[in-house]
């Protein structure tokens, strides 16, 4: 059985509708929630791929999350080893940063749902030419990534050029949330960090009102472009399954 190695940040920031896909592929998936466990130092070589979830924290904050360098490290181990690894949100910049590339604040935070587009070469990708020319997708962040060296910016919005990247044909990263469900949503809005995020922007009731108002209109158009784009990546783990043999323990 392959086995997946997950980092968590915070327990809202699940993997929502990739969690089944992953398991009806026949995946053994492993968190480390890192934070109850900011210590912990998982072994990359047990693991088949890499997926590295959301949070509220950022890249620039390891002195308080130490853990995000440990993550850096996970991530550079399973890229050199050609394993899939899949980052989401936080999880895009951390694969940013570990291919060299800067994370930096974004001129505005994208909280709620907003246009995403793919580029030319997200037209030709395996997964993103799924992708509609404009399609609202999921957003909460407030900074970005640059895109790394060798990799393939994949899709952009209005307010934030580089939202995804392709490096090499086993690395992706998503700065949005093709993830989530409507009461995955629910959750998060009722999140205390995520609560007093809303109420630092001067808007957060209204903000949050919003929000729950145009889910309805979005999710089932959204969860099905995540069904599709992530059953697509699932195949690149189908496809790598031979020339990832783990060593015996």
């Amino acid at each position: 059985m392959r086995r997946l190695l997950v980092c968590q940040h915070v327990a809202h920031e699940i993997l929502g509708i990739l969690d089944p896909l992953l398991r009806d592929a026949g995946f053994r998936i492993r968190y480390v929630n890192f934070g109850r466990q900011p210590d912990a130092q998982p072994d990359m070589d047990r693991y088949h791929g890499l997926v590295i979830l959301g949070g509220p924290m950022n890249c620039d904050q390891v002195d308080r999350h130490p853990h995000l360098a440990t993550e850096v490290q996970l991530a550079q181990a399973a890229i050199a080893a050609g394993k899939p690894v899949l980052g989401i949100c936080l999880g895009a910049q951390v694969l940013a940063r570990a291919l060299g590339a800067r994370v930096t604040r974004n001129p505005v935070k994208e909280i709620g749902w907003y246009e995403l587009a793919p580029t030319a070469a997200g037209k030709e990708d395996p997964l993103f030419r799924h992708l509609a020319d404009s399609q609202q997708v999921f957003q909460w962040h407030g900074d970005t990534f640059d895109i790394p060296e060798h990799a393939v910016r994949l899709a952009e919005s209005p307010d934030c050029r580089n939202q995804a990247f392709r490096y090499g044909d086993n690395v992706y990263g998503l700065q949005f949330h093709l993830e989530v469900d409507q009461p995955m949503i629910e959750r998060w809005l009722h999140a205390p960090v995520n609560m007093r995020e809303l109420d630092g922007m001067g808007d957060g009731a209204e903000r949050s009102a919003r929000i729950l108002a145009r889910t309805p209109d979005y999710i089932a158009a959204s969860m099905r472009l995540g069904r599709t784009l992530f059953g697509k990546y699932i195949h690149t783990f189908h496809s790598r399954r031979r020339r990832m043999a783990l060593p015996s323990r």
